[in-house]
């Protein structure tokens, strides 16, 4: 498959370009004190022409027939590609410093800073705020990569006491995009 941009797309954001569309899948939540729930998962990842993107992921449990029987989680943010990689953090070869900011339903407003190159962001907690009743958060690392046209994407956490550790994990597959793939 040859990938082509997606109309419109700023040229900042062109690093992030196979982000761009509908992603669904399932996969897994578990922590401590969590109970192991099996989950499906919409992400999207859009643009405006603006220098970012705009993201949002709902996050449903699976019940046994494998349709969703609650909403667990609804995030939303922005993506964007950093002029500039941060004071002391060196890039390898291909990799765009990368800053994303989300907010979570629960009360949860998270930075995060890393890098994209060759079809992977790694991302790690510059901070983590919350409102009152919000979660307790001390960081958080999110990889997504593109493995084979999937998107695989685990997310760990560091909260309500507990050291950084696996919290979800996803395996997701395009939805649609027509115009940000072509045929071969």
């Amino acid at each position: 498959m040859t990938f082509v941009l997606p109309e419109g797309l700023a040229p900042e954001v062109y690093p992030l370009a196979w982000l761009v569309g509908r992603w669904t899948g399932h996969g897994e939540v578990a922590y401590p004190g969590v109970p192991r729930a099996q989950i499906l998962q919409e992400v999207v990842f859009d643009h405006d022409g603006g220098p970012y993107l705009t993201y949002t992921a709902t996050t449903s449990l699976r019940g046994e027939d494998g349709e969703p029987v609650q909403v667990w989680a609804v995030e939303s943010g922005f993506w964007r590609v950093a002029p500039q990689a941060p004071e002391g953090v060196e890039l390898q070869d291909f990799q765009h410093p990368l800053e994303v900011v989300l907010t979570d339903a629960s009360g949860l407003l998270t930075c995060y800073m890393g890098a994209v190159g060759n079809g992977r962001v790694d991302l790690a907690t510059r901070f983590a705020a919350a409102t009152e009743s919000g979660p307790e958060v001390r960081g958080a690392t999110r990889m997504y990569g593109n493995v084979g046209g999937t998107l695989m994407w685990a997310w760990d956490l560091a909260a309500f006491g507990e050291e950084l550790q696996s919290y979800m994990s996803a395996e997701l597959t395009r939805a649609d995009a027509p115009d940000a793939t072509a045929g071969e």
